[in-house]
């Protein structure tokens, strides 16, 4: 990349925001409907039926578009697999519905400490930006009641685009918005494949986030694979680099 970006786009979970009670919320809920989970073979399966589950749709399409019945039907089918695995009987609608509704408000996740600061001085720097992410219709809303929806110029999400990364389109959906080429648009993002790999892929350049608070970023650490980033903090001193000095080299990983 010849100078500093144009623009840039955003993953939201793990990027900007996380959940460190997820694996209580789910005990909890469902103990409220009758099925028992030990918190440590929650937080081992729910990782894995999420992977599993993801490979159902074709190659690129959108797993919640793909389920005959959206994104809650999606999220009830992975409820349904995830007590199959931990061998209790099939949990009700209602539990999926709640979980469904837990999840598409604030106080179930927690943004990173830097996010907001960060957001506020790249915004200040007139840098437009975009969220693109794996999500279902739940997300704009989440990011309104995070107070983060303002930031953004745009909120790319697969349910709606109906593919999910690494395909291109839905990175060009953020781009089309943001009014820039590909060569002219940084992508961050914690995941190799459909962060980094797609945007490159698409022509953008890309930096790989790897959160060592993070259960991904643990199990990254762990594998000894480091990122370009371990948080947001450097970004706007690295987006406002002068002409005369050498560019960071973003795609160099």
């Amino acid at each position: 990349m010849d100078g500093t970006p144009r623009a840039l786009t955003l993953d939201a979970t793990g990027t900007l925001f996380h959940s460190p009670r997820l694996v209580a919320i789910y005990a909890e809920v469902l103990a409220r409907h009758g099925v028992t989970a030990p918190p440590e073979t929650l937080e081992r399966l729910i990782p894995e039926v999420f992977q599993e589950l993801a490979c159902s749709a074709e190659m690129g399409q959108d797993r919640f578009t793909a389920h005959p019945e959206g994104a809650r039907g999606w999220w009830r089918w992975f409820l349904e697999r995830l007590c199959e695995r931990l061998e209790a009987r099939p949990p009700s609608r209602f539990a999926a519905a709640e979980l469904y509704a837990r999840f598409a408000h604030a106080e179930a996740w927690e943004v990173f400490p830097e996010v907001r600061g960060i957001l506020a001085e790249l915004a200040g720097m007139g840098l437009p930006m975009a969220v693109v992410a794996n999500w279902d219709e739940r997300l704009p809303g989440l990011l309104e009641e995070l107070g983060l929806g303002s930031f953004f110029a745009a909120v790319v999400f697969s349910a709606e685009v109906g593919v999910e990364k690494p395909h291109p389109a839905i990175f060009h959906a953020a781009l089309e918005v943001l009014g820039v080429a590909p060569e002219e648009a940084l992508h961050v993002g914690d995941r190799m494949q459909e962060d980094v790999e797609g945007a490159l892929a698409t022509g953008m350049e890309a930096l790989l986030l790897v959160r060592p608070e993070t259960a991904a970023g643990r199990v990254a650490v762990a594998q000894g694979a480091g990122g370009d980033l371990a948080d947001l903090a450097p970004l706007p001193e690295l987006l406002a680099l002068e002409p005369a000095r050498p560019p960071f080299p973003f795609g160099v990983l």
